[in-house]
């Protein structure tokens, strides 16, 4: 432990002080595969000679200057992600937190003007996930995450994921939006039912309420498209991104459609450091990869080959539930244990993460190979085999 750092993490006993590709590497020089690509953030892997030339050329032009000026690569940034999704203008921040505020922000502004001050209240979902500020972790449907932050953000209701009567009976004049992740991360790798979000949807359009979708973690090609929205045919009035848009340099954006985001004038919300040079360079990097021919279907192949492989240890462990997710976003779900197996999985080279309670997270990063993901399997299978013997005692 290191006492000047604050003790807000549950950390492993381990310094990483180099990565490349899908691997980590500690200060002892152990070598370990990485399954957390840094919870979902180093999509395109440790030290990619793209990103890291685009950052050390930008490092040596222009690092900061303030949003009273445009600078380039944030413009072409806001463009790209306009050009490639249904959202129409783009605010840049540097966090998953920071755009669920400003989604937050952006839905309630929406509310007063177009509505009165009484329409304020926000819909979330039990075992939702939004991030760490007041806001947010109100918006946050787990109150693991709130206890001892009281008071509370009023006007957040939360409602049981996949279930419309639930919702419903929470919806009244006061609704200004409902926020929603179409794959729970933090609480268990849970993707929405396509009916139920489409339902959201017509809900939505039938009460003059936004719907927000919380991309931060299946954003930026996580899911097997570059917005996991795509793969359920319906298009979210606002939708919020950070993780792995720039592959580790913090960044985050908030998009929405014009008319929703126009409400959004000088001084209503702004970021010091959001789009700045550096960020956005490494965004457009990012982007660059990830959209070129082939990228995203090699990440549907290999999230495929994951899911498959993963499915053969719940065949073959009683202790293991199922698998679920998409793309390279999967959870094994366990009857007990998940932190156990992380931890010893961990010991034999590999990082896996606990999403949910009792799920074990694999969210690699994209440059993994199927050789790769055979390896983690067997060690996860090794590490399976021994605590089902010890769950057993």
């Amino acid at each position: 432990m290191h006492d000047a750092i604050m003790q807000t993490y549950g950390r492993m006993p381990v310094t990483m002080v180099r990565g490349e590709g899908a691997r980590l590497y500690d200060e002892n020089g152990k070598e370990y595969l990485d399954f957390t690509a840094g919870i979902a953030v180093t999509n395109l892997g440790h030290s990619h000679p793209a990103i890291t030339e685009a950052i050390s050329k930008q490092a040596a032009q222009l690092i900061h200057c303030s949003n009273l000026y445009y600078n380039p690569s944030q413009i072409k940034l806001a463009e790209t992600l306009v050009e490639h999704s249904c959202m129409d203008q783009v605010f840049f921040c540097n966090s998953g937190a920071e755009a669920n505020e400003a989604a937050i922000k952006l839905a309630r502004k929406y509310a007063f003007d177009h509505y009165g001050p009484e329409k304020y209240e926000i819909i979330t979902f039990k075992d939702s996930f939004h991030g760490r500020t007041m806001g947010a972790i109100t918006a946050t449907g787990q109150t693991k995450y709130q206890k001892g932050f009281g008071p509370l953000v009023p006007g957040f209701h939360y409602a049981e994921a996949g279930d419309l009567h639930s919702v419903l009976g929470l919806i009244n004049e006061k609704t200004c939006a409902i926020m929603i992740e179409p794959v729970q991360g933090e609480g268990g790798v849970l993707p929405m039912n396509p009916d139920f979000l489409t339902a959201l949807r017509k809900l939505c359009d039938e009460k003059g309420i936004l719907l927000i979708f919380d991309e931060i973690q299946t954003g930026i090609g996580r899911t097997g498209t570059l917005f996991a929205y795509e793969q359920f045919s319906i298009e979210p009035d606002i939708l919020t991104l950070a993780k792995g848009l720039a592959n580790g340099v913090p960044i985050g954006a908030m998009l929405a459609k014009k008319h929703v985001s126009k409400v959004f004038t000088p001084g209503t919300h702004a970021s010091t450091f959001g789009g700045n040079p550096l960020a956005t360079t490494a965004a457009l990097a990012t982007l660059d990869i990830l959209l070129g021919k082939g990228y995203l279907e090699r990440v549907r192949t290999l999230g495929n080959y994951l899911a498959d492989r993963l499915a053969e240890l719940v065949k073959k462990y009683e202790i293991a539930v199922e698998v679920r997710g998409m793309g390279l976003m999967r959870g094994v779900l366990l009857k007990e244990g998940a932190g156990a197996v992380v931890s010893a999985a961990f010991e034999k080279g590999l990082l896996l993460t606990v999403a949910g309670g009792n799920t074990v997270r694999f969210v690699p990063p994209f440059v993994i190979t199927e050789a790769d993901i055979d390896q983690a399997v067997s060690i996860v299978d090794q590490v399976l085999g021994e605590k089902s013997m010890e769950f057993e005692k």
